[in-house]
């Protein structure tokens, strides 16, 4: 099914006027502040009147040091093999794939990786990271969990002798795939900052890995134990083996841990699949984008055999890091689609409020709303919490005003007429479902933060090449969307003075258009220019918006994935999100060649900045992957060692100082 809104004509027209009369302002900075104030007009007076001041970009003859809030002398664009911070910074590395998790772990051999030793150490493709306190509640900074997911992996930059993609799901070994199946999942580390580095807790008892050859988890909520979740090896529906290409993440209000499972799809094989889950099938790839060879030794993963499979891979998990012993529940309330991250705040009257985007062209952007509030004063009260609640969709209006579409079974067309005979349905193809809403179709939402400062929702959309002229709606008017934009949702204000994140409509703008603001007008479309603060540096844009964080003022800190295919290197970029220096992005960290850079994390006093340096060495300076492979990595971060390949690694920086970051 493919949704047949149209585009508000009224809006693409306005929005171009404005791009001709503004031009002349560098990085059209002022585009994006004009968009934002004249669709905020529509909506405030039924949502509120505390939109940005977005005037304030132009004000005054200060410099731009002196706009933003941000100290720190910017790290200039490039690419080479190497990592690069702010003069009077520090970036080290705290443990990288194959490094010891669990007690008894083996240093990690390139000439022995194997499901064994895999089992105990760390994975590939490190992406979300959480740092969560020791002991839990303390609110320590300088001691606690390190939580990582492992996204992916590439065999042949695990293994020599596989060169390609295609060689090595042809050629793998049975004892390869199995590694690299036990490669991926997530790590639980205890890690203590000593004489101002970061170090890994040898053998200690939280360290834990969760992968997606032995874990097994429980399914709760109201798809566990249908039919469709169902298997030969399991015939309730309710016990599943492993978790795999878990992407970002999120951490709940008691201290658990959400693993997004994000691009499931990949690693199942099949083509003709029974009647009943062709639709679903289709609409989540599976089939056709394999690669994995996880099908030529398991038949689990081949869905002509087992076509529910899949359906039991796609969700959000939640664990318990302080406890080594926790079963790992995957939670079915919130929703199967291809997960990016599942971030969490509360409602006014204590609900638990996860957002979620679903990462692929054309997608969604989720919100679930627990049906109980969160109670600090018993654990065990809030321990099923994301099992009951409603899961929403957004529709992104032209006015400005963000609407959420209950995915309930029984309202509107989620019917049996419709292929909906349940709720379960509803949850397991929520893509149809979200889709016959009504939702917007939006260019590959990523994280969805909300900021805790202020309330107000940040949405990353990292790019949308699919998009063809005349498919732009006003949340993604670019066509095709080369380079990503970053959206902000403002929750209406409750009685009480806090942003009602349960609120049935929000407000929305634009924050900003990421890509070179530089770019010569005769060199693209004017439709893709690119729109900051008009005093963004040379060394301050960026391409494809991935993961972000918050610091303690509420600054937003921006990881991309994507800058390669412009020659330049994917970092971490931060910006103000109120005042004279909002959208006014500033460079702060430069990844290797080869690199993206995930899951950025803060300590709470935010001394230290963890971010997740995945897949290193991968491709060339130009995104190319040809010739790239374990025995010619492009960088040979972090060990620069000719017998050591490229591994992805858990960065920590810092000031050498001690001081807050920024």
């Amino acid at each position: 099914m493919e949704e047949t809104r149209e585009e508000s004509p009224a809006f693409q027209d306005v929005w171009r006027a404005r791009i001709a009369r503004r031009d002349a302002l560098r990085g059209l900075g002022a585009l994006a502040a004009g968009l934002a104030v004249g669709r905020a007009a529509h909506a405030e007076a039924a949502l509120g009147t505390d939109a940005p001041d977005p005037t304030n970009l132009a004000r005054g003859p200060v410099t731009r040091e002196s706009r933003s809030t941000l100290r720190f002398a910017e790290v200039p664009q490039g690419v080479d093999d190497r990592m690069h911070v702010p003069p009077g910074h520090t970036a080290s590395v705290v443990i990288a794939w194959g490094d010891p998790v669990v007690a008894g772990a083996p240093p990690f051999d390139p000439a022995q990786v194997t499901r064994e030793r895999q089992e105990l150490q760390f994975g590939t493709e490190n992406d979300f990271l959480a740092f969560l306190p020791l002991p839990r509640g303390s609110g320590s900074s300088t001691h606690g969990l390190l939580c990582a997911n492992h996204e992916g992996a590439q065999l042949r930059m695990m293994f020599p002798g596989l060169e390609d993609r295609s060689t090595a799901l042809a050629r793998s070994t049975r004892a390869q795939v199995e590694a690299e199946m036990a490669a991926l999942g997530h790590s639980v580390v205890e890690v203590e900052l000593v004489d101002g580095r970061w170090r890994v807790v040898a053998a200690s008892r939280y360290g834990r890995r969760i992968t997606a050859a032995s874990t097994w988890m429980r399914a709760t909520g109201p798809a566990a134990g249908h039919a469709r979740l169902c298997t030969s090896e399991d015939s309730t529906g309710a016990r599943i083996l492993g978790t795999f290409n878990c992407c970002a993440g999120g951490v709940t209000p008691w201290g658990t841990v959400l693993v997004c499972e994000e691009n499931v799809n990949k690693h199942f094989s099949g083509k003709s699949f029974p009647a009943s889950e062709r639709r679903n099938h289709a609409r989540m790839g599976v089939g056709s984008e394999v690669e994995y060879g996880w099908s030529r030794f398991h038949a689990r993963f081949d869905a002509e055999r087992e076509p529910h499979e899949p359906n039991r891979h796609g969700w959000v998990v939640e664990y318990d890091p302080y406890d080594p012993l926790s079963v790992p529940v995957k939670r079915t309330a919130l929703g199967r689609f291809k997960h990016e991250g599942a971030a969490t705040t509360l409602a006014p009257d204590g609900r638990v409020v996860v957002y979620m985007g679903d990462d692929d062209e054309h997608e969604f952007v989720y919100r679930f709303v627990s049906a109980r509030p969160f109670d600090p004063t018993d654990p065990a009260a809030n321990r099923d919490l994301l099992d009951t609640g409603e899961l929403c969709v957004a529709r992104f209006e032209p006015d400005g005003t963000l609407r959420w579409l209950p995915l309930v079974h029984g309202v509107g067309p989620l019917t049996q007429e419709h292929g909906f005979a349940s709720q379960a349905d509803v949850l397991i193809e929520a893509r149809s479902a979200a889709t016959l809403l009504g939702a917007t179709r939006m260019d590959r939402p990523e994280d969805v933060e909300s900021n805790p400062a202020t309330g107000r929702v940040y949405v990353l959309l990292t790019n949308n090449t699919k998009r063809v002229p005349g498919e732009q709606d006003a949340a993604n008017p670019r066509a095709p969307n080369r380079h990503g934009h970053v959206l902000e949702l403002v929750p209406p204000t409750a009685r009480d003075g806090l942003r009602d994140h349960a609120a049935a409509a929000y407000r929305w703008e634009v924050f900003l258009f990421a890509g070179d603001p530089f770019e010569l007008p005769s060199t693209t479309e004017i439709t893709q220019r690119a729109a900051y603060h008009p005093e963004v540096s040379r060394d301050g844009w960026f391409t494809c918006p991935d993961n972000a964080a918050f610091d303690a003022q509420g600054r937003l800190w921006i990881a991309t994935d994507g800058g390669s295919r412009l020659g330049i290197a994917d970092g971490i970029w931060a910006t103000d999100t109120l005042g004279p220096g909002r959208a006014l992005t500033r460079r702060f960290f430069r990844a290797p060649v080869g690199a993206e850079v995930c899951g950025p994390c803060f300590t709470p006093d935010c001394t230290t900045l963890f971010v997740a340096v995945q897949h290193p060495g991968e491709s060339d300076a130009r995104g190319s992957s040809k010739g790239v492979h374990h025995a010619r990595p492009t960088a040979r971060f972090p060990d620069y060692d000719e017998a050591l390949p490229a591994r992805s690694a858990v960065v920590a920086i810092r000031r050498e100082d001690g001081g807050a970051l920024g």
